[in-house]
């Protein structure tokens, strides 16, 4: 099976092209959030270096999220494009896995976590389980101070991972002790290549016109509109935009 890798869920902006387990391009850049611009070059660039085609690829899988707001939009509608024009299968799969991910230690705790600003992360608790994170715990947007309460009760070293864990290292050490253990940071950027792996035997998505990102809390739009329509059902207004 060949397929497209794309990860844009934050800064890092990474892309592979894989035939089944054998890495074919890969590139991952972490200058810039101007995925807009640089996006389509790099995946124009890895399938020519893979020496295929688009046409030739079976399936594109991308990262969907948790995740900055602009760059799971521009991820997931490219891989959506991509996938319907080309009549390929297209598979989404957590942006917290794929950077879980990236441990290989069996048996081992792992909690990756994106900053979601105001003492918040975009978490999850996974196992490593032949080579691939499990979910223990679900991705989820929480306080540090409640996340610390949840993993507190495994009792268990618990590696963190994600370049934003720098930021809450000190206050995650001070309420977790001994179970916080930091990856090692070469290990903190998310790999397309480890997305393609896991999105080889995932299943593909049904209907690619209604997968959307996984954003795990409302946009600042949802938010202003539910500030001014408090008595009001939403769903209805989501269903005609």
């Amino acid at each position: 099976m060949k397929l497209l890798a794309i990860e844009t869920s934050n800064r890092p902006l990474s892309v592979a092209v894989l035939d089944d387990t054998k890495v074919l391009a890969t590139t991952t850049t972490n200058m810039s959030r101007n995925h807009s611009s640089t996006l389509l070059p790099i995946i124009e660039k890895s399938i020519s270096q893979a020496g295929l085609t688009a046409d030739e690829l079976d399936r594109v899988v991308v990262a969907a999220g948790p995740g900055s707001y602009t760059g799971l939009r521009i991820g997931v509608t490219t891989a959506k494009t991509l996938a319907f024009t080309l009549h390929k299968e297209l598979v989404g799969l957590s942006s917290l896995a794929v950077l879980a991910g990236n441990v290989v230690a069996e048996g081992q705790l792992v909690a990756p976590l994106f900053d979601a600003r105001r003492d918040n992360l975009f978490t999850g608790l996974y196992r490593i389980k032949q080579g691939q994170p499990v979910s223990v715990l679900p991705d989820q947007h929480i306080s540090v101070t409640e996340w610390c309460q949840q993993l507190a009760t495994y009792h268990e070293p618990i590696v963190f991972i994600g370049s934003d864990v720098t930021q809450y290292e000190t206050a995650l050490q001070a309420q977790l002790g001994d179970q916080f253990v930091r990856a090692q940071s070469q290990l903190d950027l998310p790999q397309a290549v480890v997305l393609g792996l896991m999105g080889r035997t995932a299943a593909p998505v049904k209907e690619i016109h209604t997968f959307v990102p996984n954003y795990l809390r409302l946009t600042q739009a949802e938010r202003d509109w539910l500030a001014k329509h408090p008595k009001e059902d939403h769903a209805p207004y989501v269903e005609k935009i």
